[in-house]
């Protein structure tokens, strides 16, 4: 009986000992609803689906490294083996990923199942790392600091922070100058004055706390959103047998579908925590008011399109409703 035991817990041991765990690196709080949402139901599921083969490790709040923008450098050198970022700030790198992010291409609702029905699209731009996980998110909104925004010209001359070329695109379109920076300076920037507003979805309303220093927030144009990814190592990656690479994948597609419905129902939440703050306003456009701003947009949509090619326009097709 006792050498029953022994062999048991030996077998334990070497089955520990054998397993992979994965770090992964996040820029979001642990606070954060995608953490809760999301991340920690993604690495159970990942522990489930491998048999405790796989484990993932989640670092949250920059731990292993600040900036959303250097996520995807940590990946690709191994600083972790799975990364959160968003295509957006290495466009260069995502171009027909963010093809799904112009405006009038995504619905809002069904984005994501619509990406992950046509994933074979994106696939040429992930040679350097895996694609585990990819989700649309909320639209961007405009929120502002100072000055009220129902047309065009009232956007005229503003500097708005953006999340992305195109969104920079698309405010160049409405009259505006854009403004790259992360998320994580829009709060002092719009502060101290140094932007006058920031393209970003309402859930920063929030999670950044826009909510504290801007005083307007529209909403109902055509816009951007900003998809979301999560990558793993390539040479990490290759390591898993057949059954721990597959737990991964499954595991990374769901994630996209429980992130996508936690940004969806926080971001309606922010509008309506904007609107309960003293002395704010949401300005929901008008049919007539929004359609200025989109007769702005459109020629945006066509012509990152046009420079994109590739699968661009079959992304498109694929995808617009």
């Amino acid at each position: 009986m006792r050498s029953v035991i022994l062999a048991a817990a030996l077998g334990l041991v070497s089955t520990a000992a054998l397993a992979e765990d994965f770090k992964f690196a996040s820029f979001f709080a642990p606070t954060h609803p995608y953490v809760e949402g999301a991340f920690d139901p993604f690495a159970e599921a990942v522990a489930e689906k491998s048999d405790g083969a796989l484990s993932v490790t989640i670092y949250n709040g920059g731990e292993l490294g600040p900036g959303p923008a250097e996520q995807y450098s940590r990946v690709l050198d191994g600083v972790a083996e799975l990364a959160v970022s968003l295509p957006g700030y290495t466009a260069s790198t995502f171009p027909l990923t963010l093809v799904a992010e112009l405006p009038g291409v995504l619905d809002t609702e069904t984005g994501t199942a619509d990406i992950w029905n046509n994933i074979e699209l994106f696939q040429p731009e992930y040679r350097r790392a895996i694609l585990v996980s990819l989700w649309s998110s909320a639209p961007n909104q405009l929120y502002t600091r100072d000055k009220a925004v129902r047309s065009p010209a009232d956007v005229k001359g503003m500097k708005i922070r953006v999340p992305s070329r195109n969104t920079g695109l698309l405010v160049e379109a409405w009259g505006a100058t854009p403004v790259s920076m992360p998320v994580s300076e829009i709060y002092n920037a719009m502060q101290t004055g140094v932007i006058d507003g920031a393209m970003i979805d309402t859930t920063a309303t929030r999670a950044f706390r826009l909510g504290e220093v801007a005083n307007y927030l529209t909403i109902g144009m055509d816009t951007t959103n900003s998809p979301f990814f999560i990558l793993a190592n390539r040479d990490a990656f290759n390591s898993l047998d057949e059954a721990q690479q597959k737990a991964l994948l499954d595991a990374g597609k769901e994630a996209s579908v429980k992130a996508n419905e936690v940004q969806l129902a926080v971001a309606a939440g922010g509008v309506e925590a904007f609107a309960e703050i003293e002395g704010r306003e949401v300005i929901e456009l008008t049919a007539e008011e929004a359609a200025a701003f989109n007769a702005l947009s459109a020629p945006v949509t066509e012509k990152v399109v046009a420079e994109t090619g590739g699968n661009a326009q079959a992304i498109v097709d694929a995808l617009a409703h």
